[in-house]
C-alpha cells in the first residue's frame, strides 16, 4: 500500500512539472485554419506577430508572447494543440507567402539573440 502512495506522489510530482514547462492552453480553441483562410485575419495576426501594428485580440496577444520562443525552441513548451497550430500555420506561410515566413523566421531569431544577451 505504501509503494502505492509513493507512486501515485511521484505521478502527481511528474503531472505537475509537465503542466508547469507549457505554455497557458487557455487559446487552445482558436480556429487556426478560419485565420489562415481569411486574408482580413491572417494579415491582422501577422502583423501583430511583426509588431508592424496592433495585437488586436487577446489571444493574438498570447501567441505573440509566445511565438518567437516556440519557434526557437521547436515547440517544446506548446501544447499538443499549439504544436498543429504551428504546424499549420508554418506549411500555409511556407506554401502561400514564404517570403513572410522567411520574415517572420529572421524575426524570431533576431528576437532569441535578444534575449540571450
Amino acid at each position: 500500500m505504501r509503494g502505492y502512495f509513493v507512486l501515485l506522489a511521484l505521478s502527481l510530482l511528474v503531472w505537475a512539472t509537465q503542466a508547469e514547462d507549457t505554455y497557458s492552453d487557455k487559446f487552445d480553441y482558436v480556429d487556426v485554419d478560419a485565420i489562415l483562410a481569411n486574408d482580413r485575419l491572417r494579415e491582422q495576426y501577422y502583423k501583430c506577430f511583426m509588431e508592424t501594428a496592433p495585437c488586436m485580440t487577446a489571444d493574438a496577444t498570447f501567441f505573440k508572447g509566445n511565438m518567437f520562443e516556440a519557434v526557437a525552441t521547436k515547440c517544446s513548451k506548446c501544447t499538443e494543440k499549439q504544436k498543429i497550430f504551428l504546424d499549420k500555420v508554418a506549411d500555409w506561410f511556407t506554401k502561400n507567402q514564404p517570403e513572410k515566413w522567411q520574415a517572420f523566421i529572421e524575426k524570431s531569431l533576431e528576437d532569441a539573440k535578444k534575449k540571450a544577451i
